[in-house]
């Protein structure tokens, strides 16, 4: 955006004002800015308009401003009258261009739309002179000027506000280029009235939210000049040469016109009505409005974004105040009936864009709120029947019923004789919402016209809203269901503490087949697995979803590894050859401190060490992902000690297109070696530090999907394990019960004694009843729970089973389901393990 300035000096100081305007470069425009209070007199006469107007200060200060300036139309007192005047001192306005459509001439009732025009003016003897024109006195020099005058509605003296140029000094022969003009504001703080102006900008200025017009009177305020901003995108509401024929053409048209019907004679076609013209130039700005509008909304699919954008689209160009409401279920981003609405609808305040004081509507009627709309309502009979409504002026009946609507919120002084539009935002049919349209009483009212410029914009906006409603409700459905296939696993497991993160990809949508899992396993064990379904879409999340719930089930086996493994790859290949996995399944056994590995084309996990600090990528078999089919899996121990950290992830996290993977890796070696506070803090550092690698490559953003998982490794100690041998005789049951009795006490858990004999009891009585040649296991150990398992070499698991009141077995695993926080039963490698925790006190 250009900014030209221009200082208002003390009298005495035009030599040097003359100098700076000559030194002016490109961008810079000197501005003349005349304020004209409500009587019609000028009361503020810039620098800028002595040099373009030959007048000093003084002399134009008090003076009729129709006497001085340009803007016929625009200001109080018969035109014509004036002729004379204004063809005297100062200027002389052959070829002026007439006011724009739509503006009032009666001063005193207030002016309700800008104007604009063109004059050719006689050069004042202190500017220098362009080349005169033909017919021109000797050494009579022509300056080009295009003006703008803009109403000042509201409380204050100060009633229009004239800025004025010299068209050969913003270096452009074109046409179009000062029809793009569009001047922001110009403003003194010496003339009265000031602080009100700075106030009321929006209402004066196009494209001017309350947040632009405070930045700009800031700088005002403290600069002590006049500012002139002008863009090549955005035009004012009225600008010179948009269809408005001539005045000199009008005057002869209509000359010829009556000198017609006084002779008898018919009036020629051509010599159309100066009404029609009018009226054409109407019609083409609001065409030209709403080309605009549809240039400025719909930018993004963010449905926030968009009703923000076409809530400032219309204020303060077409409305001075615009309120945009929305269903419910469009807010929330899910889907709905496509019924007519009904009085029970509930409709979201979504955004409220007004031109008048910061702070006036909020507390009245603040974004975010919810309500219905009775059946008398112009609201109602706008979303029922999909039309716009057209209130021209709202009375006090109605402002009475419009504020009945808001408990203990007097609205009336806000809407009361103002002029209103209500306007469906539709789309296919269905009304989404609606927009309330309110203009100023000083402003000409809503017409039928106003109606169809509504209607048109109402439908295009709807259509944006309705594509941002669309993208948002499916970004929910693909969110909901990624989050649907990911596992919500517990921070601490036995013998290890678990952080996860997952992040969809940037520009692939938030449906991916990256997965990571956590299985509870016999013996205390848990197992990790990270996998990695190669492409993107639903198709790659449903098959990600199908390999996770096959690893769970036979990781609920007690498969080793490469066996696990080995089963995936053929269930693959029977669910099609279309997909193709990674996947990295570990056995973590925190008694014997060890890990049990193996890997189907994953990267590699990353190891860190608690002794040194050192961090290293596992050497293990790659394998072939999984459903390639016919290759075989191997699997590797790997000895850990406590505080040891494995770091499993997805390539997503450590490789971008263009870029060796071995530079992703060996940041992650490094950045998982960095100490944090927590696990989070921990898998955050890891992400981060991947993000500034790739940055400073110059690969751009993260494109492909990420799954991390971290377990700290703390192991279990050896004095809080527990283990007996019981051979498979009844009479065993006694002294497991007596062995687990005494364990609890020395573990100082007495509470839990009865509970865990109890339990014991009837899980070692099954075991022996049923075991064959080999001796019944008995596991206790004391973690975040108190872990009890029983192993047998049955491989029948048991039931729970309704016992009748004469029955006499069936009751012993209803006990336990009864008593125990948790209870299971799998499968292990020569028999069965039943199992069951109880909640321990932290410690």
């Amino acid at each position: 955006m250009d900014r030209g300035t221009e200082r208002d000096a003390p009298a005495g100081r035009g030599a040097e004002d003359g100098a700076a305007a000559e030194g002016l470069g490109a961008g810079r425009i000197p501005l003349a800015v005349v304020v004209v209070d409500r009587d019609g007199l000028v009361s503020h006469w810039s620098t800028g308009a002595r040099r373009l107007f030959g007048l000093s200060k003084d002399d134009a200060l008090g003076r009729p401003a129709v006497d001085l300036l340009p803007v016929s139309g625009a200001l109080p007192g018969d035109e014509e009258e004036r002729e004379a005047g204004r063809h005297g001192a100062h200027a002389s306005y052959a070829d002026y261009d007439g006011p724009g459509p739509g503006f009032e001439s009666s001063f005193g009732r207030g002016l309700f739309y800008p104007a604009a025009g063109r004059a050719r003016l006689a050069a004042p003897a202190s500017a220098p002179a362009h080349e005169p024109e033909a017919g021109s006195g000797p050494g009579m020099g022509r300056v080009d000027v295009l003006w703008w005058a803009y109403p000042l509605v509201g409380p204050g003296g100060e009633r229009l506000l004239v800025l004025a140029a010299d068209a050969d000094a913003l270096h452009g022969d074109e046409t179009e280029a000062f029809e793009r003009i569009a001047p922001g504001f110009a403003l003194h703080t010496d003339f009265p009235g000031s602080a009100d102006l700075a106030r009321r900008l929006p209402e004066i200025l196009p494209s001017m939210s309350v947040g632009e017009s405070a930045r700009i009177a800031a700088q005002i305020l403290e600069m002590g000049y006049p500012v002139l901003e002008f863009s090549q995108n955005e035009r004012v509401p009225v600008t010179p040469d948009w269809g408005v024929p001539r005045r000199a053409e009008r005057k002869a048209r209509r000359a010829r016109a009556a000198r017609a019907r006084a002779a008898g004679e018919p009036v020629p076609e051509e010599q159309r009505d100066e009404a029609e013209d009018l009226e054409y130039a109407a019609v083409r700005e609001h065409l030209e409005f709403l080309n605009e509008v549809s240039s400025r909304i719909g930018t993004s699919l963010d449905l926030s974004r968009t009703i923000v954008e076409v809530s400032k689209a219309v204020v303060p160009r077409f409305t001075d105040v615009a309120g945009t409401y929305l269903r419910e279920q469009v807010v929330a981003g899910e889907g709905f009936d496509e019924g007519v609405p009904d009085t029970t609808t509930l409709w979201h305040r979504v955004a409220l864009e007004h031109t008048d004081e910061p702070g006036r509507w909020d507390d009245v009627v603040p974004v975010g709120e919810a309500m219905p709309f009775p059946a008398h309502t112009p609201f109602f009979q706008c979303m029922t029947t999909g039309e716009p409504v057209l209130v021209p002026r709202i009375s006090e009946q109605m402002g009475h019923a419009v504020a009945s609507q808001f408990e203990k919120r007097d609205i009336r002084p806000l809407i009361t004789g103002r002029s209103m539009l209500v306007v469906p935002l539709k789309a296919r049919q269905v009304v989404l919402g609606f927009m309330i349209l309110l203009r100023h009483p000083e402003r000409q009212v809503f017409n039928d016209m106003d109606r169809v410029t509504g209607a048109e914009l109402a439908a295009r906006a709807g259509l944006v809203l309705d594509n941002a409603r669309m993208y948002t409700y499916q970004e929910n459905v693909a969110e909901t269901l990624q989050d649907s296939m990911l596992p919500q696993i517990p921070p601490r497991m036995a013998g290890c503490d678990i952080a996860t993160r997952y992040l969809p990809g940037t520009l692939l949508g938030r449906v991916g087949g990256d997965w990571f899992d956590s299985v509870k396993l016999p013996g205390a064990r848990t197992a990790f697995v990270v996998g990695d379904v190669m492409g993107h879409g639903l198709n790659s999340a449903a098959m990600m979803g199908q390999l996770r719930t096959a690893v769970q089930t036979m990781a609920g086996l007690d498969l080793p590894p490469a066996q696990l493994l080995r089963n995936l790859d053929d269930l693959a290949q029977r669910l099609g050859d279309t997909h193709l996995a990674t996947c990295l399944y570990t056995v973590y056994d925190p008694i014997a401190s060890e890990l049990h590995l193996a890997n189907a084309g994953h990267i590699p996990p990353v190891l860190v060490r608690a002794a040194d600090g050192r961090s290293e990528l596992l050497d293990l078999p790659t394998g072939a992902p999984i459903g390639v089919g016919g290759v075989p899996f191997e699997s590797v121990r790997v000895r850990v000690e406590p505080g040891d950290r494995l770091v499993m992830c997805t390539d997503g996290l450590v490789e971008v297109r263009g870029e060796d993977i071995g530079v992703g890796l060996a940041t992650l070696c490094e950045s998982a070696a960095h100490p944090a506070a927590s696990m989070d803090d921990a898998c955050d550092t890891i992400i981060r530090a991947l993000a500034v690698t790739f940055s400073k490559a110059g690969r751009g953003g993260r494109k492909d999907d990420v799954a991390l998982l971290m377990a700290r490794l703390s192991g279990i100690e050896p004095d809080h394990v527990a283990e007996w041998r019981l051979v498979p005789d009844p009479s065993e049951v006694p002294r497991a019960r007596a062995m687990v009795r005494e364990q609890l006490y020395e573990w100082d858990l007495e509470k839990h004694v009865a509970n865990v004999e109890l339990m014991v009891g009837e899980l070692v009585t099954n075991a022996v009843r049923h075991a064959h040649a080999r001796p019944v296991a008995l596991r206790l150990v004391r973690g975040d729970t108190l872990l009890c398992e029983v192993e047998d070499d049955d491989h029948e698991l048991p039931t729970l089973l309704n016992a009748g009141p004469t029955d006499e077995s069936g009751r012993g695993l209803r006990v336990v389901s009864r008593l125990a926080r948790e209870w299971g039963t799998s499968r292990t490698g020569s028999g069965k393990s039943v199992w069951f925790e109880l909640t321990l006190p932290r410690r």
